[in-house]
């Protein structure tokens, strides 16, 4: 998995940007398939940088992200949920429409209906 961030109008503290990485790919452990991690920080307005959190996924839309903050740092901890919501939803629908098959449901179960 590859997690790119770059700044725009500016350049990241020196460990902002070790701090950045470390945060998105914890996102891994809520669905296996993500391929990419882009983080775009925009610091055109010194005083409220925004972060944009897009996350590449195999078969499926990317998930995108955005968070106005008065830190970098406290952005970033405002769209990394707006993501993970996303990312549980997507897996929701990828997983969950599976049936269960008949060999597999307890007939004791069925009997005391």
């Amino acid at each position: 998995m590859q997690v790119n961030v770059s700044a725009r109008h500016g350049s990241l503290q020196p460990g902002d940007q070790e701090l950045l990485v470390e945060k998105t790919e914890k996102l891994r452990r809520l669905y296996d398939r993500i391929n990419a991690i882009e983080v775009t920080v925009d610091l055109k307005q010194l005083d409220n940088p925004s972060v944009e959190i897009q996350v590449s996924a195999e078969h499926a839309d990317d998930c995108v992200a955005t968070a106005d903050a008065s830190t970098v740092i406290a952005a970033l901890d405002t769209a990394i949920p707006k993501v993970e919501q996303q990312l549980r939803r997507l897996k929701e629908k990828k997983t969950g429409h599976r049936a269960t098959a008949h060999k597999h449901i307890d007939p004791s179960a069925a009997e005391d209906e």
